[in-house]
């Protein structure tokens, strides 16, 4: 089986290039994608992969980020009321949280 985001990060690393990988570690309620989702990101801003569909990729992006520059990892969590949800035009509430950490291998 091909995974393009591990694919992507092996490529990164094998040029020296420094990156981080998200992944969907626990959904609570409902959200756009499941556990074991991933999004990795490079050093120059490079992404593949998604871990909401779209809708907190802006702000992983800014975690990965951090986490290429600092190497700690974190567990982050986003969340939404379903009536949140359905007023700006979203399909799902819930919570989703998403362990990022810098690709050292």
């Amino acid at each position: 089986m091909i995974n393009p985001v591990i694919d992507r990060v092996a490529s990164w690393r094998e040029e020296g290039t420094d990156c981080a990988l998200a992944t969907v570690v626990k959904v609570e309620r409902s959200g756009p994608l499941g556990p074991g989702t991933s999004m990795a990101v490079s050093e120059d801003g490079q992404v593949v992969g998604s871990v909401s569909g779209g809708c907190v990729e802006g702000a992983v992006f800014e975690e990965a980020m951090d986490a290429i520059q600092t190497g700690e990892p974190r567990l982050v969590t986003y969340g939404i009321s379903d009536d949140e949800a359905f007023g700006v035009g979203l399909t799902c509430g819930g919570i989703i949280h998403i362990f990022v950490e810098r690709v050292d291998w």
